[in-house]
């Protein structure tokens, strides 16, 4: 599939959804703007918000049903990577496909070892990898 091609549905839905979880709102705004340009639905929501207990992740999911979640990986790395580790464990979290970003990837995988996580510091080269990684997250769900 090239760049400009509409990704293929999930669920029956024209547009797979693909749920965006950040620290930053203008991280959460530039990251929905670039993969609403190619041709995915939306949803999004603050990590902070999750830890708070004012967003409940799950009920969230199960409302929004997305088919992929950008999620981010903020300092302090290991916490974060913990809660993180504790999110994916939950019904129905464990069956969803997951993009992980940060800022600082070398950061992160000293501390927790090697990850998959793509280092995002707001550059168009950065966004591109992030809607690769979507779409290769979807090819992986059908």
């Amino acid at each position: 599939m090239g760049s400009g091609e509409t990704p293929p549905a999930v669920g029956g839905g024209n547009k797979p959804t693909i749920a965006v979880f950040n620290s930053s709102a203008d991280t959460v705004d530039l990251l929905r703007t670039a993969l609403e340009a190619e041709g995915f639905q939306t949803v999004a929501g603050h990590i902070p918000e999750v830890k708070k207990g004012e967003l409940d992740l799950i009920e969230f999911v199960n409302h929004h049903a997305p088919a992929v979640i950008v999620y981010d990986i903020s300092p302090p790395y290991d916490a974060n990577w913990r809660f993180l580790r504790l999110v994916r464990s939950a019904e129905p979290m464990a069956a969803l496909q997951f993009v992980l970003t940060t800022t600082n990837k070398p950061a992160l995988d000293k501390l927790v070892g090697e990850t998959e996580a793509l280092e995002v510091i707001g550059k168009p080269y950065d966004l591109r990898q992030v809607i690769e990684a979507v779409r290769a997250a979807l090819a992986r769900t059908s």
